[in-house]
């Protein structure tokens, strides 16, 4: 079967994989097959990427909303369509949650309230008092999170000195030590660079409005809260944090200032160039604030710019409704809807896989980021998740995008060959001590960032995690590189990580079900025996979660509550999990998988899509949890492509596609050569060369 846009296969198209023996194959699945192909082939930007909504919750709008009301750029009509969406999330009892079907939230739920407020709902409205009445019982304000009342603070509706401590000064830190900016995971680093210089100068915008209403006790908005045993990790950083606010008091003037400069220009340094930081809504709205403050106008090119990289977060809806999105993902969509294609018999020279070939390789990162403060030594490759991020490189991307390739019959095999030799060699300079991987940085484990009292939402460090590992570990079985001591190390931290009952842990998806359905096909591209004790652990623990109607889903939940692992309603993304899963440990004639399969043939659209409601994907886990739209599209697709042709890679680590003698198939045995070793090339957006001098300096001079 050659799975095509019009069924007839493309003019010159290459060969399609063989279909697998299925004497005793779900009936519809090769139907479902083709109308999920034709329906991800036409989602394809012309310029060759997939990307679908990355949806997570109405704290991005609401937060939308405040930062345009700060400078002074709110309108009408952007107004309107947040409102509308805010108001459309709202639940029953006037709350908001941060996923869907999940239990109420205060934070998300104040933030919403301000937003609406903002818009004109007036505070007596049914649903507003609603939403104020929950606010109250559950602690007020005083009960939401720090970056929540930052926002409040910025508006005089709380108090700056109520607020853990920030100094800017963080930025001389070198990275030997505890509590360096290179301490914190990217994402937090890039959020908390700005919001040091906000501290510093606690700005306060004319409220529009009181927010008494949202107070347990408007006469005691903030009541005292007792402190941590003083020999307690919290009894020591409360400490510190009033430590802090002392020396804020003190702090040299000179250095300050010093120190906020240096803050503005390490922002500015990181500036991609579409305008954004990171790639991430989050950071971006903080650096434009940040900027603002010091001086920058808003007709500033890196201001307008940054304003600019903004608005494209936004999807407008047909109902007139406008989302904001914290991050997007185009690189990852693109690189997973490939391996889906491919898996699922198009041919590997197809047009569609070609050009997006073409535009991964265009996206490659060829400068050094961040992660060279670690891996200073380290020559520069690999794939960020975004249009723009050279700056933060993302270890997972770079091993899908590899897969990725590795199925596609582009005609510059010389040139893939390269772009994969950088690629593999970049991702293995990132492996950390232990022998696994994280996302963006190597060995950024310290056990003190998460410890501040700042620090109270979400993951701001960036540890190994067990599907980015697994990932890893498959591209480099593929790459040939099975037996390769790095590769081994990777497979004893995986084989340690399973958990007691046979599944894995997943960081960057819900939960289990996708750590599980991440490793499993990692350790048996490695060549471990399906008969391997740790893989029929996790065969015994898919089958064991499977649900009634023969899918598999798990709730957000289970990030809290190990009592949830495995547990939700089943979803398209998270059944394929299992599925690819029990495929690569040869369990294709088991009932589970024919049940699996059979789910998601009777619950496709008849455009080939699914529906997918349920958040299967993580940011941190528990507390920013994420739906991708792509993923109830590629993941399904690729579960049916492996159903009916078997496993994408041989024994040979040959892509079971691939005409002989085509470059990127490579002979049995052979491994991709790797790049000498090699200077970081590019400028490094850096720490201060000699941040302890500088700031000596600066110090001497005061006295």
């Amino acid at each position: 079967m050659t799975a095509t846009t019009d069924g007839g296969g493309a003019p010159g198209a290459g060969p399609a994989r063989e279909p697998a023996a299925t004497p005793g194959a779900v009936p519809g699945v090769r139907d479902a097959t083709e109308r999920a192909t034709r329906h991800l082939l036409d989602r394809q930007d012309p310029a060759g990427w997939w990307k679908g909504d990355l949806e997570t919750n109405v704290t991005m709008d609401a937060e939308d909303l405040l930062l345009r009301q700060f400078l002074g750029i709110r309108d009408e009509a952007t107004t309107r369509a947040a409102a509308r969406f805010i108001r459309g999330e709202q639940r029953e009892d006037g709350t908001w949650a941060t996923f869907h079907g999940g239990p109420p939230e205060l934070s998300a739920t104040v933030e919403a309230y301000v937003a609406l407020r903002l818009a004109g709902d007036p505070p007596d409205a049914p649903h507003m008092a609603r939403a104020s009445a929950w606010v109250r019982a559950h602690g007020g304000i005083a009960a939401a999170r720090v970056f929540t009342r930052i926002w409040l603070a910025l508006f005089g509706w709380w108090k700056w000195d109520r607020l853990p401590e920030l100094p800017p000064e963080l930025v001389f830190l070198p990275p030997w030590v505890p509590l360096n900016i290179y301490d914190f995971g990217c994402w937090a680093r890039q959020t908390i660079v700005p919001l040091t210089v906000v501290s510093a100068l606690r700005p306060v915008r004319p409220a529009p409005f009181a927010l008494d209403e949202l107070h347990a006790d408007a006469r005691n908005p903030d009541p005292v809260k007792p402190a941590a045993p003083l020999l307690s990790w919290d009894g020591a950083f409360q400490r510190m944090d009033r430590a802090l606010h002392v020396y804020r008091r003190f702090a040299p003037r000179r250095l300050r200032g010093a120190a906020m400069n240096t803050a503005a220009r390490w922002i500015i340094e990181r500036q991609e160039n579409d305008g954004c930081w990171g790639g991430i809504q989050p950071p971006a709205v903080y650096s434009v604030i940040a900027l603002h403050l010091l001086g920058y106008d808003l007709g500033h090119p890196v201001m307008r710019a940054g304003l600019e990289s903004l608005d494209r977060f936004a999807v407008w809806r047909e109902d007139g409704s406008r989302m904001i999105e914290a991050c997007q993902s185009p690189v990852w969509d693109t690189c997973l809807a490939a391996i889906a294609l491919a898996d699922a018999g198009v041919p590997a020279d197809h047009p569609a896989l070609l050009k997006a070939a073409d535009w991964m390789l265009g996206e490659e990162i060829t400068r050094s980021g961040d992660w060279a403060v670690r891996r200073p030594g380290l020559a520069p490759g690999g794939w960020a998740f975004e249009f723009h991020n050279d700056t933060y490189p993302d270890i997972d991307d770079t091993a899908e995008v590899v897969l990725a390739l590795r199925r596609i019959a582009h005609p510059e095999p010389a040139k893939v060959e390269a772009a994969i030799a950088r690629g593999v060699a970049w991702n293995l300079g990132m492996q950390s001590k232990n022998g696994a991987w994280g996302a963006f940085d190597a060995d950024n484990t310290s056990p003190f960032p998460n410890r501040l009292p700042f620090c109270d939402f979400g993951e701001v460090i960036d540890p190994p995690s067990a599907d980015v590992t697994a990932h890893v570990v498959e591209m480099l079985a593929v790459e040939g590189k099975a037996g390769d001591p790095r590769t081994r190390r990777g497979i004893d931290w995986l084989l340690a990580e399973q958990e007691p009952g046979g599944a894995w842990f997943g960081r960057w998806g819900t939960n289990y079900v996708y750590g599980t359905g991440s490793v499993v096909p990692a350790l048996t591209a490695a060549g471990l025996s399906t008969d391997h004790p740790a893989i029929r652990r996790a065969v015994a623990w898919l089958e064991s979660v499977q649900n009634e109607d023969g899918g598999w889903g798990e709730d957000q939940r289970s990030y809290k509550d190990p009592d949830w692992a495995g547990k939700g309603a089943s979803t398209a993304s998270q059944t394929a999990w299992a599925l690819m899963a029990l495929l690569s440990a040869g369990e294709r004639e088991g009932k589970a998988v024919e049940r699996g399969v059979a789910h998601l043939v009777r619950t496709q659209r008849e455009d080939g899509s699914w529906d997918e409601p349920y958040f299967t994907g993580t940011g941190f886990p528990w507390d920013f949890s994420i739906n991708y739209h792509l993923y109830r599209q590629v993941f399904p697709l690729t579960a049916l492509g492996r159903y009916l042709y078997g496993e994408p890679f041989g024994p040979d680590g040959r892509y079971t596609a691939r005409p002989a003698g085509e470059a990127t198939a490579r002979p049995a045995g052979q491994t991709t050569s790797e790049p000498a070793p090699a200077t970081a090339a590019g400028p490094v957006p850096r720490p201060m060369a000699d941040p302890v001098r500088e700031a000596t300096a600066i110090l001497a001079e005061e006295a």
